[in-house]
């Protein structure tokens, strides 16, 4: 294994913008990647997101332009992936480690006007990177033109065929020059993916840093069963607390997203939502500013959940469990980034038992069941024993949990004694009134709130 930049063979250009950003030693797919990707070998990497991918294909592909005999501003690298906050990430990242190189850059996705894109284009660059719509898009337009492309890089591969681009993919395939380097990298490996795969690839080396749809570790895992109902006060109730700094929240839908960061919003919380429907302009201001601390919470759709590489994530909340398993991973991989510790809360409805089941499934394991709050829910857990699917023998009561399981750790950060969620000190939760006497009683003034007016 590569210990040091060092040891690597990158010219002194990509090693001083290396260096200046900080890193120093390769994670374990660039030490492993670089090297092949430098002798134009094709390649298959199978890595999560958080695990220096990008640089592992950016810095091969700036050395090969930059010390190649072309020197044109036709296209020559072309990077395609599924969503415009990861196009604009690498791209940025290609801006970063090339500043000392005289190469241009420039990125290309739907959602905006084409006008600055079709602008920059036209000024001659070397590497674009985009999504497969907008591409599509401008080369039916002629303005995108792959007659000398050299390298292709397919990037999130199995996140694109999730989105249903595997039509958009297979057609700018089509449109590549024959003879050209192919690099394709993708989280998860399920037979689809690894179809695109062999039809792209020439001899590849194979690359697999972790385990196929394993999460990184020190990742503190847990599911919380509740009524769906329930769930925004529970919410409510974790994030009261204060100690869940950087909070990632995902939903299923767009109109969840907006709801609840609304709801946060008026509850003071400083959250933000990001997802397609989001102009690009809002999205980047909800990014920059979970980025920079001014967001302590932000609610995401399962689209942009590739798209967030942000520093510091402490919390992810699955608002609302996925419908499809490996998405679990890519959720929850938003935290515990280069060896820190993160942990990942699940809210499990009645009606989300069977995704539940599908995640532990693919994780070949239980995940640990949370019961101390107020919200548990016998109901929604019905079926299961400590997050595995219980037989179907009758049972004469409610299965219990085993007398010596005690979780690993809180998952909202701190340590109660009475409730998970309340100081001991704490003044007592406002509750419902008791049930009405004969007469009516006199109406409290104030903001007061009853739980029956959430």
């Amino acid at each position: 294994m590569i210990s040091s930049f060092i040891d690597l063979d990158l010219i002194p250009s990509l090693q001083r913008a290396v260096r200046e950003e900080g890193y120093f030693t390769p994670t374990p797919i660039q030490s492993e990647a670089i090297p092949y990707l430098l002798e134009g070998r094709d390649l298959l990497g199978c890595a999560q997101t958080g695990t220096g991918k990008t640089a592992a294909f950016a810095l091969p592909i700036l050395q090969y332009l930059s010390i190649s005999d072309v020197h044109n501003h036709r296209i020559r690298a072309l990077v395609l992936t599924p969503t415009r906050e990861l196009a604009a990430q690498i791209d940025e990242s290609f801006r970063v480690y090339g500043r000392y190189l005289k190469l241009n850059t420039a990125v290309i996705f739907g959602g905006v006007g084409q006008f600055q894109q079709e602008k920059a284009l036209k000024k001659g660059i070397q590497i674009l990177v985009a999504t497969p719509g907008r591409l599509l898009d401008l080369m039916n337009q002629g303005i995108v033109r792959l007659d000398n492309l050299e390298v292709f890089v397919l990037d999130e591969a199995d996140r694109m065929l999730d989105m249903g681009f595997i039509h958009d993919v297979k057609r700018v395939i089509a449109a590549l020059p024959a003879k050209r380097q192919s690099l394709f990298f993708s989280a998860t490996m399920p037979p689809a993916v690894s179809r695109l795969a062999s039809s792209l690839l020439t001899n590849p080396v194979k690359v697999e840093v972790v385990p196929q749809a394993t999460p990184a570790d020190h990742i503190d895992q847990c599911v919380m069963f509740v009524e769906k109902s329930a769930k925004r006060d529970l919410l409510s109730d974790l994030l009261a607390e204060g100690n869940m700094g950087k909070t990632l929240i995902f939903t299923r839908t767009k109109h969840m997203a907006n709801k609840l960061s609304q709801q946060l919003t008026r509850q003071d919380i400083l959250a933000g939502a990001i997802h397609g429907n989001k102009s690009q302009n809002a999205r980047t201001q909800a990014l920059a500013g979970f980025r920079n601390g001014e967001l302590s919470v932000l609610v995401a759709t399962d689209i942009a959940a590739r798209g967030i590489d942000v520093e510091g994530i402490t919390h992810v909340v699955n608002f609302e469990l996925p419908n499809e398993p490996e998405s679990y991973v890519h959720r929850i991989g938003r935290t515990a980034r280069a060896g820190a510790e993160g942990i990942a809360i699940s809210f499990c409805s009645g009606e989300e038992r069977a995704y539940l089941k599908s995640i532990e499934a693919l994780l070949g394991h239980p995940i640990p069941v949370v019961k101390d709050h107020e919200y548990h829910s016998d109901e929604a857990s019905r079926g299961y024993v400590d997050g595995a699917p219980a037989d179907n023998k009758p049972k004469q009561r409610e299965p219990r949990r085993p007398h010596d399981y005690t979780p690993k750790k809180r998952p909202w950060g701190t340590k109660v004694s009475a409730s998970p969620f309340r100081d001991r000190n704490a003044p007592p939760r406002k509750t419902a009134p008791d049930p009405a006497p004969s007469r009516a009683p006199k109406r409290q003034s104030g903001n007061r709130r009853g739980m029956n007016q959430r």
